[in-house]
């Protein structure tokens, strides 16, 4: 007779993402594709890269081929700590950031360093099905805030502060979030600092879409506000030049750092080292303003786009955010019609994208659904919103 095994505790809170799950299905190459957070691979600068690339192999190419330190190539972090400075009202050195494997490992690191098995994580209602994921593999509970257009309520929080234990983390997404587009406000940035210092609860803000504004005035980071340093910033290269190097950072107190590159040489040692020298040449050689401007470009004229379509395709009873900036946009169907439905009506028109009750990490609303406008082609955004409005009036009826 043989034994079973015996997996982790945590094995049971696992489930496979849902947009992976999805995006499998949109490799197809006649699949309109909504789901996934992709940027536009049209504007990826392959030929820049590979000069790069070349350079630092002839130039540097042992160094480039070699293991290097935890917290990462010294000049990218002395470049992030100074971009952060000068675009979020940060004080930081290159000892305040450590590299990480995208602005996810950040997550997965921040599970690591603050969660105990029963601890709380208070996030926006819906947030990041990734961030779940990751926080989730830690045992803890989730508790949502409430949202409005000008981000997380915070009398809500306040409320919950003040008569919940084991609270050990807030997450948000304050700048174009993740799934909704939304931008919080300036009062709520500096209330959440000063809820987060006076209760002593460290914030995780996730920002890796801030820099792909296409309209609307920049805001200071959350962490600018901080004055007794209980906030981390995340951010990545990913949506601005690359996902595949997979090189993003997390940012904060140097206390608070040293503790996460002990964790993380727990996990993977370190970060690609010929990745991080390669987008460090390519700053130095290139103007990286001037490459996100592109970017931008192409993202406001397709978020304009699938504005449009929404307006005229969409029955007159389906609300939709108006996002400033990132890549999403969020609708929301009447309560009694479930998105999974639709989906898989759309699905077989070969038109994809999330349904929304996995941002929510009690899943308590299924008539929602996520919509990424950065990754189609115009005339494509134009023929699936079409297909879904079709798809949902039928419904509505």
């Amino acid at each position: 007779m043989t034994m079973k095994l015996q997996f982790a505790k945590r094995m049971s809170h696992i489930k496979a993402s849902e947009i992976r799950e999805i995006l499998k299905v949109t490799e197809q190459d006649d699949v309109i594709s909504f789901a996934g957070g992709l940027p536009a691979p049209e504007l990826f600068p392959i030929n820049e890269i590979n000069e790069v690339n070349q350079l630092v192999l002839k130039e540097a190419g042992t160094k480039a081929l070699q293991y290097t330190t935890t917290e990462g190539y010294a000049p990218l972090r002395e470049w992030i700590a100074k971009r952060m400075d000068e675009r979020l009202g940060t004080k930081f050195d290159k000892d305040n950031i450590l590299i990480t494997h995208g602005s996810q490992q950040g997550l997965d690191l921040s599970g690591k360093v603050f969660l105990d098995e029963g601890d709380v994580v208070l996030c926006e209602s819906p947030t990041y099905l990734a961030a779940i994921s990751a926080f989730r593999a830690y045992g803890c509970g989730f508790i949502e805030i409430s949202t409005d257009e000008d981000g997380m309520v915070m009398d809500a929080l306040e409320d919950v502060l003040n008569n919940t234990p084991h609270i050990k983390l807030i997450y948000v997404i304050p700048t174009f979030q993740n799934p909704t587009g939304k931008t919080w406000t300036l009062e709520r940035r500096k209330k959440l600092a000063e809820l987060s210092s006076r209760y002593g609860i460290a914030v995780i803000e996730d920002n890796p879409y801030g820099e792909l504004r296409f309209e609307g005035e920049s805001l200071p980071s959350i962490k600018s506000f901080d004055t007794v340093g209980n906030i981390l910033c995340t951010g990545s290269f990913s949506k601005i030049f690359c996902p595949g190097f997979r090189i993003g950072w997390i940012a904060g107190d140097k206390d608070i750092i040293r503790k996460y590159v002990l964790v993380k040489q727990g996990t993977d040692l370190q970060c690609n080292t010929i990745a991080q020298m390669t987008i460090a040449e390519y700053l130095k050689r290139y103007d990286i303003d001037k490459h996100i401007g592109k970017i931008v470009e192409v993202y406001k004229r397709r978020r304009d786009i699938a504005i449009e379509c929404m307006e005229c395709y969409f029955p007159d009873n389906i609300k939709f955010t108006r996002p400033e900036g990132g890549l999403f946009t969020w609708i929301e169907l009447p309560e009694e019609i479930s998105a999974r439905e639709v989906l898989e009506k759309c699905l077989e028109k070969k038109i994809a994208f999330v349904p929304g009750g996995s941002f929510f990490p009690n899943k308590n609303k299924e008539n929602t659904f996520r919509i990424n406008y950065s990754n189609m082609p115009e005339e494509k955004i134009e023929k699936g919103l079409r297909t879904i409005g079709e798809v949902v009036k039928e419904y509505v009826r």
